[in-house]
């Protein structure tokens, strides 16, 4: 069963270990096919390679930002769209559910919004019935897509979560994810403002991996192949592999990415079984596979 706790984790060498066991696959972005500058060594091989044997893959990425704006930006790094067939996002996701407002919780968010964001995500508010509001007191809503700057931490924000909690504001979070790893160094993500505005008090409604509606839209999009056919790749046990579980599908954990400081390795090493056994415990989350990166 996917998710469930096995001894030991099967250690891969690489995806070609398993390629032929599954047709479709959902790939994380940041933390596996790049590091938010450039691709991984062996990434864009294995992608042609996924390519050549006509497997279907779509880039999940817990990126605030709109599935086109991520396709450009993703280009420029390096991962061209023709290495895969379809992205979606968090950000893409949040902007649909804003547009079309599916369920009570969003319908009832209002249309007042105080952003907290770096101004590369303020196009997620683009074709939307918002206004924005100069302060939590004054909006509906909050909106959380990051930091604005990577030099901050979660405390430089401590007024406007303090003040939207103290006046009963939702939150919708874009990103979930607690932090990502730029060349190297740790900085914050959307998910560390939400769970310090959770802590203060106030609700949040989260968008993105691992809860399992941003799957589901996937899901929609890999036509009808059985679920033992698909696996996720990604490098967190907290969002990629808890996200594969709840919809029933495998996962491969990519230990170079977010966790590669806990296990003691790195994109070319293989990290120690028994630290991988203790983090999963810990998370209590167990991939179906692992593997030290993202090659072939």
């Amino acid at each position: 069963m996917p998710g469930a706790a096995a001894a030991p984790i099967p250690m891969l060498s690489g995806l070609s270990a398993v390629a032929e066991r599954f047709n479709k696959y959902i790939l994380d972005l940041w933390g596996v096919l790049h590091d938010g500058v450039r691709p991984y060594p062996g990434v864009v091989e294995t992608l042609r390679e996924l390519k050549r044997r006509r497997k279907r893959t779509i880039v999940l990425s817990n990126g605030p930002r709109r599935a086109a704006s991520l396709v450009r930006r993703t280009g420029e790094i390096g991962i061209t769209p023709d290495l895969y067939d379809e992205l979606h996002s968090s950000g893409e996701e949040t902007w649909r559910l804003l547009r079309e407002r599916p369920v009570p919780a969003m319908a009832a968010l209002g249309h007042r919004v105080f952003m907290i964001a770096p101004e590369r995500d303020r196009d997620l508010l683009d074709g939307l019935d918002l206004e924005v509001a100069a302060s939590p007191a004054a909006a509906s809503f909050l909106l959380a897509t990051g930091l604005a700057h990577a030099a901050e931490t979660v405390a430089d924000y401590e007024q406007a979560l303090a003040a939207g909690a103290a006046h009963g504001r939702p939150m919708v979070c874009a990103n979930p994810d607690l932090e990502v790893v730029r060349e190297g160094v740790r900085e914050f993500c959307a998910g560390a403002l939400a769970a310090r505005y959770e802590a203060l008090g106030g609700a949040v409604r989260y968008v993105g991996k691992p809860h399992p509606a941003v799957y589901q839209t996937c899901l929609a999009r890999l036509d009808a192949v059985a679920r033992s056919r698909i696996v996720a790749v990604g490098d967190s046990l907290r969002t990629d592999v808890a996200g594969a579980a709840g919809v029933g599908v495998d996962s491969l954990l990519v230990l170079g990415g977010i966790h590669a400081e806990e296990l003691a390795g790195a994109a070319d090493s293989r990290p120690d079984p028994a630290r991988l056994a203790a983090a999963c415990a810990k998370a209590g989350q167990w991939p179906t596979y692992a593997v030290p990166a993202f090659t072939w």
